[in-house]
């Protein structure tokens, strides 16, 4: 009988609790999904001019796209011209760092452009850029 209680010791010293090492990896990945940093997109593919005084923006977080059609794209959602403005001011009272970068394809006219440009600064920024390419 004592041999067989012992028996039952040593199998159940034997096993490994799996549970703080599940609970540790789980912290580990709700920490890698708060602290990563997304990448936020237009909404479509914007064939930018070339500018060879072009320069990268670090914390360029509204984009705002005008296809060669002169439709406008924020969020991946297409936006009447007219509610430019309003988008533009829920997303900045988001992050209110970020600035303010238009994706205008090179067929775009100049008009929807000065329109979104207008729409920005009317929103409250001051910091609007213009997308280009570098040669």
């Amino acid at each position: 009988m004592k041999q067989h209680f012992q028996n039952l010791m040593d199998e159940e010293e034997a096993t490994i609790d799996m549970t703080p090492m599940l609970d540790v990896v789980f912290i580990m990945l709700i920490f890698f999904i708060v602290t990563a940093s997304f990448v936020k997109e237009a909404g479509i593919d914007v064939n930018r001019p070339e500018a060879a005084t072009a320069v990268k923006k670090d914390r360029a977080n509204i984009l705002v796209a005008i296809s060669a059609k002169g439709d406008i794209w924020i969020n991946k959602r297409k936006v009447d011209v007219r509610a430019v403005q309003a988008n533009i001011e829920r997303l900045y009272a988001e992050n209110p760092q970020g600035t303010v970068v238009i994706q205008a394809d090179r067929k775009a006219t100049t008009d929807v452009l000065i329109k979104v440009m207008d729409a920005s600064r009317a929103a409250g920024i001051e910091d609007v850029s213009i997308a280009a390419q570098e040669p």
